[in-house]
């Protein structure tokens, strides 16, 4: 019987509706897709620190 928390308060998922356990699916499946565009937007910082280093020092050469 797997739990989840949800606002400090404890839920066994056994005992949520059909309802109650897609609109969970929705959830886990957004929350997903934030941390996969967290992770996008990490690397494009990461790249766009590296461009702009590169070119500054292209341009003071």
């Amino acid at each position: 019987m797997p739990k989840i928390t949800i606002d400090n308060q404890e839920y066994d998922t056994d005992t949520f509706s059909d309802n109650a356990k897609s609109q969970l699916a929705s959830l886990q499946f957004a929350q997903a897709e934030i941390n996969r565009l967290q992770a996008l937007l990490a690397i494009s910082k990461t790249a766009q620190v590296a461009y702009s280093t590169a070119l500054k020092q292209e341009l003071d050469n």
